[in-house]
C-alpha cells in the first residue's frame, strides 16, 4: 500500500477561461513530488476542523502560501506585509499540533516551516528586504534565486542531503527565531534560518525553500518512508 500524504492548500480568487471563482488551490509540483516517491497525495483544504482528516493519512505536508497573520507571533502588520488569513493560520496550527500529538510524519515547506516555528514560540521577519542583514536574501516579487545552506552535522537534514545544500529562494518573510525548535540549517551568506526539526518525533522537518521545485525529492521520499511506519 502506498502511504497517504495529506497536503494543505489555500483559498484564492482565481480565473480560468471565462470563469472567476474562489478556489482551493495548490501548485501541482507538491502532488507530483509525493506521487514520484511512492505516496498517494491527498489535498486538504483550509476549512473548519481539519484534525479529523488525520485519521485517513499517514503523513502530512504543510505547503507554502500566504503570509502569516502577525498577531500569531505578537506583532502588528508592517507596511509591506501581504494579505493574510488568520482563520487559515488557526486551522493549520491546530492540524499541526494534532499531527505532532499523534507522531504523524511531518514536512513543513516555506510557510509550513514558519507555522511550525511560530507554534513553538518563534517569530518572523515580516519583510526581509527591509530587515538589516537580510536585505539581499533574494526571492522577492516572485523571482526565484538560489543560495547555499549550511546544515548542522548530525541533523536529519544533513543525513539526507549533506551539510552544504543549494536551495531555491522565493520568500519575502523569514523566521527570526524558532522558539523552542532546534535550528538545523542557516543560509551561508546571511545566517537566516532555513531548517528546523523536532528530534523527539519520528519525522518532523521544516525547510524554508521549496524542495518540490529544487529537485530535492529525497525530502519527500524520506517523509513517505517514515509514513510507511
Amino acid at each position: 500500500m502506498r502511504p497517504v500524504i495529506g497536503i494543505t492548500c489555500f483559498l484564492r480568487d482565481t480565473v480560468y477561461g471565462s470563469w472567476h471563482r474562489h478556489a482551493a488551490i495548490l501548485p501541482s509540483a507538491y502532488v507530483s513530488a509525493i506521487d514520484r516517491v511512492g505516496g498517494t497525495p491527498l489535498i486538504i483544504p483550509p476549512a473548519g476542523d481539519m484534525t479529523q482528516l488525520l485519521d485517513g493519512i499517514d503523513g502530512l505536508v504543510v505547503s507554502g502560501g500566504p503570509d502569516l497573520c502577525p498577531d500569531s507571533y505578537g506583532q502588528k502588520p508592517e507596511s509591506m506585509t501581504e494579505e493574510f488569513y488568520p482563520e487559515q493560520d488557526a486551522t493549520e496550527i491546530a492540524l499541526i499540533r494534532e499531527a505532532m500529538a499523534r507522531d504523524i510524519p511531518f514536512l513543513g515547506v516555506c510557510r509550513g516551516m514558519q507555522l511550525l516555528s511560530v507554534m513553538h514560540g518563534g517569530h518572523l521577519h515580516q519583510h526581509l528586504n527591509t530587515t538589516p542583514g537580510h536585505e539581499a536574501h533574494g526571492g522577492f516579487d516572485g523571482v526565484e534565486t538560489e543560495h547555499q545552506v549550511a546544515a548542522e552535522e548530525g541533523s536529519l537534514l544533513a543525513s539526507l542531503m549533506g551539510t552544504s545544500i543549494t536551495v531555491n529562494s522565493t520568500h519575502h518573510q523569514g523566521v527570526a527565531d524558532a522558539g523552542s525548535l532546534p535550528v538545523t540549517a542557516v543560509a551561508e551568506h546571511d545566517g537566516l534560518i532555513e531548517a528546523v526539526e523536532r528530534t523527539d518525533l519520528r519525522f518532523c522537518l521544516g525547510v524554508q525553500w521549496h524542495p518540490e521545485r529544487a529537485g530535492h525529492d529525497v525530502l519527500y521520499s524520506a517523509l513517505v518512508d517514515a509514513a510507511r511506519g
